[in-house]
């Protein structure tokens, strides 16, 4: 954990927050057993499925971005084995997650609960549609490569809102986007950096290999 954490201020980020928040996750419990060994390494582990567990550098920063505060109803497309969605859980108690592998979103779900982050909700569904009965979220936070913003997504977040996506094709380098909505409800996005993730899967997806 401390090499991890220390790996990801080599970068030069500051946000004790979300320092904290990811000190108090066990990130080892998120990734399959024989991977156990690297999962405090700062790269990007396979969960099976064709799915990652993020680089925890990227992770940070995508929650950083996110800038979730305590009461803030926030929303992660992607869940794959649950890790995003317990940061988050340490810095809001409304997290919402949707994963399209069935088999991806149970085994998420009873870690999670087996861990004690019994406040996360997460779904099986196809994240391109998010979690209407549910928005408006004042962040939303995408872990999968779209060729665009889900306009079901942009419509979800709330007044002065924020969703963090990378933009970009399937195997190759996309970019890390954070989209603001205003009060009034105009989106603007920023480039952020670029990164590499699983393309975003549309449908219904098969829960086994």
């Amino acid at each position: 954990m401390k090499h991890m954490l220390a790996n990801i201020r080599s970068y030069g980020f500051k946000d004790e927050k979300v320092l904290k928040a990811m000190a108090a996750v066990p990130r080892h419990e998120f990734v399959p057993t024989d991977q156990a060994a690297h999962a405090y390494d700062d790269t990007p582990l396979p969960i099976g499925r064709g799915q990652t567990i993020s680089q925890p550098y990227i992770v940070a920063e995508m929650t950083r971005l996110l800038n979730a505060k305590p009461g803030d109803k926030v929303l992660e497309v992607g869940v794959g084995s649950g890790y995003q969605a317990a940061v988050l859980a340490e810095l809001t108690s409304r997290v919402f997650g949707v994963e399209i592998v069935e088999t991806l979103a149970e085994e998420a779900r009873a870690r999670l609960g087996r861990l004690g982050y019994d406040a996360v909700h997460i779904r099986h569904g196809d994240g391109y549609h998010g979690w209407p009965e549910e928005a408006p979220f004042d962040g939303i936070v995408v872990t999968a490569a779209a060729p665009i913003a889900p306009r079901p997504l942009l419509d979800q977040l709330a007044p002065q809102g924020r969703m963090v996506i990378p933009i970009g094709p399937s195997g190759g380098t996309q970019d890390l986007m954070l989209f603001k909505k205003d009060v009034e409800g105009h989106i603007a996005g920023e480039f952020i950096m670029a990164v590499r993730f699983v393309p975003f899967t549309r449908g219904e997806a098969k829960g086994e290999d």
